[in-house]
């Protein structure tokens, strides 16, 4: 796995501790409780991937959701059998301090934004590296599901 790949799995213990108080301001008040329900789900997915839970993780992303990583492109089914287990596996031994997370509705679809600080030690490999992340979900009739991934990341400089 690289550092691209595996800073922003470990996103999953933060986001488990954040409110709707993280979610935009401004919005009214549907708009904070669509805001606060996204916001929701991008948690519960970074805590499915701390808990090494692949079907709960795959069961909030849509069926024609892409995961844009690493310079690349995959879909769910792609992501499924590629890169989800390495996620997994970055997001179980290395805790990253995260932002807040950042959410804009507009009708159907959400896009959330936040970044983090990645360090420690993974597979003998030190990590320090510096990442953000974007989420576009749209709406169900199940509620809101994950559509779209984009992570990127990069080494945080010394000094």
């Amino acid at each position: 796995m690289t550092l691209k790949t595996g800073w922003a799995i470990t996103m999953a213990a933060a986001f488990a501790t954040l409110s709707s108080n993280t979610v935009a301001q401004h919005e009214g008040h549907g708009a904070m409780a669509d805001s606060a329900a996204a916001a929701s789900v991008v948690a519960k997915y970074h805590e499915a991937l701390a808990a090494g839970d692949s079907a709960a993780a795959l069961a909030l992303l849509s069926d024609d959701a892409v995961i844009l990583e690493t310079g690349g492109v995959e879909t769910r089914a792609e992501y499924r059998s590629h890169h989800l287990p390495a996620d997994i596996g970055f997001a179980k031994a290395i805790r990253s301090q995260h932002s807040a997370i950042h959410v804009r509705v507009r009708g159907d679809v959400a896009w959330s934004t936040s970044t983090s600080t990645t360090q420690g030690e993974t597979n003998r490999r030190a990590v320090n590296s510096m990442g953000a992340e974007l989420m576009v979900l749209v709406r169900t009739s199940g509620g809101w599901k994950i559509s779209a991934i984009h992570w990127s990341s990069r080494q945080r400089r010394a000094g």
